[in-house]
């Protein structure tokens, strides 16, 4: 749990140190859009989960390739306002295809990721990302915001893979060697079989077993945001 005066100081403390050009006022409207969301219940809040395809594992080196994105709005999850972006890369998708499937000609029309930044800001903001290995996803996010804009967000985050390793751990003790990967984790909760590695049904899939962890920790009119929310920067 992160006590919420505490994560509003940072904020207010990060945009201080913040440049005052056309860009920096952009990511300071960005991140003062998130803090009204963290005495918010879970259920009043505005979250919207995510997923990203990459080409590797190494945010240094490798590349995201592709952006799922859905809300999560009052307990429902809006289909029809999600939405999914392929993103153009320096050199290939490699051996990374066999995984997410995408091959180089589907990235000839791609947005670049100046491109893609700008419309992933625009599209979640005011909204608390909510993730699965949330950190992995930041760390790409991050990088790909320094290389664009020369500064990286503090971006307040929920990871429904720390939320299942706590609540298996308290069940059972100890982890199982892929006891919290998304497909395991929603099978906990009797949730549908999804084929993976697709940014887009990867982010349904986590707002699907976001919901269902909350219900089972108390319900989404229960838990403040701030009780959930990680940071990274």
């Amino acid at each position: 749990m992160v006590n919420h005066l505490w994560l509003k100081s940072r904020f207010w403390l990060d945009s201080l140190s913040k440049q005052q050009g056309s860009h920096e006022r952009h990511l300071i409207e960005y991140q003062q859009s998130l803090t009204q969301q963290f005495t918010r219940t879970i259920y009043d809040a505005d979250l919207m989960a995510i997923d990203l395809e990459m080409t590797g594992l190494d945010p240094m080196k490798d590349q995201i390739i592709s952006i799922g994105l859905v809300p999560i709005s009052k307990g429902t999850i809006p289909l029809v306002k999600a939405q999914h972006l392929m993103i153009s890369i320096d050199g290939s998708v490699g051996q990374s295809a066999t995984v997410h499937g995408i091959v180089d000609h589907q990235l000839q029309d791609a947005l670049p990721v100046d491109a893609a930044m700008e419309w992933l800001l625009k599209a979640t903001q005011g909204h608390i990302l909510v993730a699965h290995h949330a950190p992995m996803d930041m760390a790409f996010i991050q990088q790909s915001l320094q290389n664009v804009f020369g500064q990286r967000l503090l971006l307040p985050f929920i990871d429904t893979l720390m939320i299942e390793k706590s609540r298996y751990l308290r069940q059972h003790g100890q982890l199982v060697e892929g006891c919290v990967r998304l497909g395991q984790s929603r099978e906990r909760y009797h949730l549908p079989v999804y084929a993976g590695h697709n940014a887009l049904i990867d982010a349904i899939a986590c707002a699907e077993l976001f919901l269902a962890q909350v219900s089972a920790l108390g319900g989404s009119t229960q838990i403040k945001c701030h009780e959930l929310v990680g940071l990274s920067k």
